[in-house]
């Protein structure tokens, strides 16, 4: 699980060469309760870090996925568009979202890993 680093907007990367992909983790699940939709990015379309990649809603609140990494999609999710509610079952497996080859070398250092993650989230 060494490659898993975290995010402080509560998305999970697992970094593995030039690719990463990205989900959400699950206390970010748990906050939206039942997600009812998700609209993922386009295979093929380039992004920079900080752009909307794909869109979230829940009973609860609809909101954004970003992008942590500049580059191409290479791989989406497609069992989330027919079953969306496998963010909130497998939130850190199953329910990803996409996966990014990288523009430029990461610095991964810039994301927050397991422990530093827990500790953001013990403060909310």
């Amino acid at each position: 699980m060494s490659n898993i680093k975290f995010t402080k907007e509560h998305e999970w990367l697992n970094i593995e060469g030039d690719i990463v992909t990205v989900g959400v983790t699950d206390f970010a699940q748990s906050q939206l309760g039942d997600v009812v939709f998700i609209e993922l990015p386009e295979v093929g379309e380039t992004y920079e870090e900080g752009d909307e990649g794909a869109v979230i809603e829940s009973v609860k609140a609809a909101g954004e996925i970003e992008i942590p990494v500049s580059g191409e999609i290479v791989a989406v999710n497609e069992a989330l568009s027919d079953d969306p509610e496998l963010v909130n079952r497998e939130p850190m497996s199953g329910g990803w979202f996409f996966k990014v080859k990288i523009a430029a070398e990461l610095d991964a250092s810039k994301y927050l890993d397991e422990t530093a993650y827990k500790a953001l989230i013990a403060e909310e």
